[in-house]
């Protein structure tokens, strides 16, 4: 397959090779990339946009084990951006034409410049410029998008970034989802239950560092007075200066919980088999930290 690529880029586009499993459609052509870091060894699990010259997207997807990237595409003109972790994101345009291979070639990333990390020291969470959000399925159909409107946290970056922690707590009570006889609800006892457990806290003490911005919080987070072990998938922005020069650190992070590991199952409607709110509930946050004064 390879070596038909190889041959492919000396001649530009060719007919579409046979490759059994694939129909594509006469109107479409293949297209195709490689994609290398900068000594030449495969980038896995790349993240390839394939977008209309227009802007408009047509579609994302990864690199295989081996770099590769084969797409089916209507004929015309494209516009390609593969970004890698680590890497400065590459861009190339590409004319596919109608029941032909389109090869790009070999893309080689280069390194991306590595963001200078926070300074040691106790840093609080900004909640004007935060954001704790969560989004869960409603009834097995549309999804319902949330965010806690109150509290409070604070990092502490350690000499090394791996003995950093971070505490963070929300008041209960601020739930909101836009619907003020849902958010309710969810303050009742049948869900968080606001007066007898006013608060959700979370306390992460393992900062693990998985390549280029990203790392992985571990700690524990308490709601409805039950504490589970919680990741969260963390992508470092770096840092910058706000409208009144102070210094600024942010970053976004994500995860996935399951309520009923918090005890959370509206059992009455359950039993019902009303299911209300779909079991996975997916949490995002928008983070930013200033130095403690």
């Amino acid at each position: 397959m390879l070596s038909r690529w190889r041959s492919n880029r000396k001649k530009g586009a060719a007919g579409l090779p046979e490759l059994p499993g694939l129909a594509v459609p006469r109107s479409a052509g293949l297209l195709t990339c490689r994609v290398l870091d900068p000594v030449g060894q495969p980038v896995s699990q790349a993240k390839i946009t394939v977008n209309e010259t227009g802007g408009r997207q047509v579609m994302t997807g990864q690199t295989d084990p081996y770099g590769a990237f084969v797409a089916a595409v209507p004929a015309g003109g494209y516009q390609l951006l593969v970004a890698g972790d680590g890497y400065t994101p590459y861009r190339s345009k590409a004319e596919v034409s109608e029941n032909t291979h389109t090869p790009v070639g070999d893309v080689t990333l280069s390194f991306a410049p590595a963001l200078e990390l926070p300074a040691p020291g106790d840093w609080d969470v900004d909640p004007t410029h935060s954001t704790i959000g969560f989004t869960a399925r409603h009834i097995a159909l549309a999804r319902v998008h949330g965010r806690f409107n109150r509290f409070a946290g604070v990092l502490r970056i350690g000499e090394r970034m791996t003995d950093s922690a971070i505490h963070v707590v929300i008041d209960a009570a601020s739930i909101d989802t836009n619907a003020q006889m849902r958010d309710n609800h969810l303050r009742s006892p049948d869900f968080l239950d606001v007066r007898k457990y006013p608060t959700l806290e979370f306390y992460g003490d393992r900062f693990r560092h998985r390549g280029g911005r990203h790392w992985t919080v571990t700690g524990s987070l308490t709601i409805h007075g039950v504490s589970r072990s919680v990741s969260l998938d963390t992508e470092y922005l770096g840092s910058g200066h706000g409208v009144e020069e102070e210094l600024r650190v942010a970053c976004r992070a994500s995860t996935q919980l399951h309520r009923e590991d918090y005890d959370l199952n509206w059992r009455h409607m359950i039993t019902q088999g009303i299911a209300a709110v779909g079991s996975t509930i997916d949490v995002h946050l928008d983070i930013q930290v200033i130095p403690r004064s």
